[in-house]
């Protein structure tokens, strides 16, 4: 199955008086590149995340960003109960001695207890973070779903648009075997009238040596490797299409002796057909290069 390197995916969620928004996005890179930007007091949670992104991606270049809330409504504080017995203590003192002393002092509130420095608490980044950030692994796992499956649906569209390059480059390497086997009477023709040429004008000239010359002149000029090569590149790349994995590397490769073929083919055409089809050719392959570079 053809995976793409590009993908999205967002999600929202909360718990216990948290609550978040995930964002996962990726685009095309040679290697996995991780970029994460989540909150480091949530002990061991950008760990976590970079494992299980590792676990799931080859390549691509990759950014997670989590923004998480504390809800202001969800019970931020909480009683010290250590803190709230001295207080108590401490007042029970005061009122007593207080009596003592003949002094009458108003009532305590509870207001005015709770008011007293670390009698209550917030939820503190110091608190244990283990429980917050299984939860968060939890609900992380259905957006990295989300988002391998819009990679998985974007591979689909690639691996169509690869499969159609792929027919023209086939169709283009049939036509050019064709137009050389059209210039082949003409070659020969060529070749016999330089031949002549050459030992009309260069008098005690080996025929024989002259001859071979031009006969490795013409295997030059033949494009039958290229040709066969070209096929064969074909060939691979529809059986990388039908691999199921990472084959970006691969298909990257492949498409870089595509190009080579093609430039081959155009320097050694020798004629305006060969030549317009050989430019044809190199931008199909171009084109399938850009596609393939989004290849996972």
């Amino acid at each position: 199955m053809t995976v793409s390197m590009t993908g999205f995916a967002s999600a929202k969620g909360q718990w216990d008086g948290f609550s978040w928004n995930w964002e996962l996005r990726s685009v095309n890179s040679k290697g996995l590149d991780l970029r994460l930007r989540v909150p480091d007091w949530v002990t061991g949670l950008e760990a976590a995340l970079r494992g299980r992104l590792g676990q799931a991606l080859t390549r691509g270049a990759v950014t997670l960003s989590l923004r998480l809330a504390r809800d202001e409504t969800a019970g931020q504080l909480s009683v010290n109960p250590g803190q709230l017995d001295a207080v108590l203590d401490a007042l029970a003192q005061v009122e007593t001695r207080a009596l003592e002393k003949g002094i009458s002092l108003a009532p305590s509130r509870a207001a005015d207890v709770v008011a007293q420095r670390g009698v209550l608490e917030s939820a503190s980044e110091d608190a244990d973070t283990e429980p917050l950030k299984a939860a968060l692994m939890q609900d992380f796992e259905p957006l990295l779903a989300d988002f391998l499956t819009m990679r998985k649906t974007e591979g689909a569209a690639l691996k169509e648009l690869i499969s159609a390059q792929l027919e023209s480059v086939a169709a283009l390497t049939g036509q050019a075997g064709e137009a050389a086997e059209a210039r082949r009477a003409d070659q020969a023709q060529a070749l016999a009238t330089a031949l002549a040429r050459v030992m009309e004008g260069a008098a005690g000239a080996d025929e024989a040596r002259v001859a071979q010359e031009l006969a490795l002149i013409a295997v030059k000029a033949d494009i039958t490797e290229e040709l066969d090569r070209l096929s064969a590149h074909v060939a691979a790349a529809r059986d990388l299409l039908a691999v199921r994995g990472p084959v970006g590397r691969k298909f990257d490769f492949l498409a870089q002796e595509f190009n080579r073929e093609a430039n081959t083919l155009c320097s050694k055409s020798g004629s305006t057909v060969l030549t317009a089809i050989g430019l044809e050719l190199k931008a199909v392959i171009d084109q399938m290069r850009e596609q393939i570079q989004n290849v996972e």
